[in-house]
């Protein structure tokens, strides 16, 4: 099979770069083997806040603009509901919190996200006696029905191979590649924390950082809006609620451990009044960098191989923004957005 792209991995950073191929009318081919689950395992939420110091997401209004369109338009394509508007609160911990969150709610560049009233908590089974503050345009996208889905669609097209990439097998043959009985012009690798083993790419300061997440079963909880803490829940069904997340930075297994377990739980029982049943426990490495910006780029050598990476803890919101970047770096010779170019960590 002769294509204009080969893409590795399937997770968001994949995904988001096959829809820049599809729309453009590229043709494609994925590489995919599940080895690495940080997008399946992912809650989903999105918001441009970070709240635990209450700072703004880098480039939010921009990740946003992109991002809302193209999970609509998945859902188009694979007629499957991906994006759901969820309110989201900070629970606050002291009268100092309620102040650091009014200070920031008069910055300009956080006043359309921070509502300026306090939300009083009537549920019996949540402690917040400092009341409660609301983030405006927080969501959940369902990424595990996104990924499954789309699998399904590029199967449907002939244009996924599930048996994983074998780097070793790659032949660089000047402005084409080869791979097995495939040729491509270009290949871009979206392999998360698998860049690891990428001998194109390893090069880069990848870290890595695990992050467990729990479903529970809390029948009398009854809320319908997501809740920040010292850890976040979300609703899933009418009873069933995510839990997360931890942040391990020296566990790189997708294992999950009884250590992260007890963590989340005890953190949760801080504001949770209410008995809980564990229905579900996973882990997966995040692909993180230091300076918490993406990886995104060309490789020095090869021009026609690229890499898209590094996303972090935000893949849902900032997938589409840096997919979008690297496809315009490719076929329409843009600069790349100088924070998040592989570039910066030239020597």
């Amino acid at each position: 099979m002769k294509v204009d792209y080969f893409v590795v991995g399937l997770g968001l950073a994949g995904v988001a770069f096959c829809e820049e191929l599809r729309q453009a009318n590229k043709s494609f081919l994925v590489f995919d083997n599940n080895s690495q689950q940080a997008s399946m395992v992912a809650a989903g939420m999105y918001n441009p806040v970070i709240l635990k110091r209450f700072t703004e997401v880098w480039m939010a209004k921009e990740q946003l603009a992109i991002a809302k369109p193209y999970y609509k338009e998945l859902e188009r394509l694979l007629n499957v509901k991906l994006d759901y508007t969820i309110k989201l609160y900070r629970r606050f911990a002291s009268i100092e919190e309620q102040n650091l969150w009014f200070n920031a709610s008069d910055k300009p560049n956080l006043e359309p996200y921070l509502s300026t009233k306090l939300v009083s908590n009537s549920n019996p089974h949540i402690d917040a006696p400092f009341n409660l503050g609301e983030v405006y345009h927080a969501g959940r996208v369902d990424t595990t029905a996104l990924i499954s889905n789309y699998k399904s669609y590029l199967k449907n097209h002939s244009q996924l191979v599930s048996d994983g990439f074998q780097h070793d097998l790659l032949q660089l043959d000047g402005e084409k590649l080869q791979y097995q009985n495939h040729e491509a012009k270009h290949m871009v690798f979206c392999e998360g924390f698998g860049l690891k083993h990428n001998p194109y790419f390893n090069h880069l300061p990848l870290n890595g950082t695990k992050g467990e997440v729990l479903t529970v079963n809390v029948p009398n909880l009854k809320i319908d809006y997501a809740l920040k803490s010292g850890v976040f829940i979300m609703p899933n069904t009418t009873e069933d609620y995510y839990v997360g997340a931890t942040y391990n930075r020296f566990d790189k297994t997708n294992t999950p451990t009884d250590n992260g377990k007890t963590e989340l739980i005890t953190k949760l029982n801080t504001f949770l009044k209410a008995s809980l049943e564990v229905t579900s426990h996973k882990a997966g490495v995040r692909p993180t960098v230091n300076d918490r910006r993406p990886l995104v780029g060309t490789h020095l050598k090869y021009k026609n191989l690229h890499v898209l990476n590094g996303l972090g803890s935000r893949g849902v919101m900032i997938s589409p923004y840096a997919a979008k970047q690297l496809f315009n770096h490719i076929e329409n010779k843009q600069p790349l957005n100088s924070e998040i170019t592989i570039n910066r960590f030239r020597v």
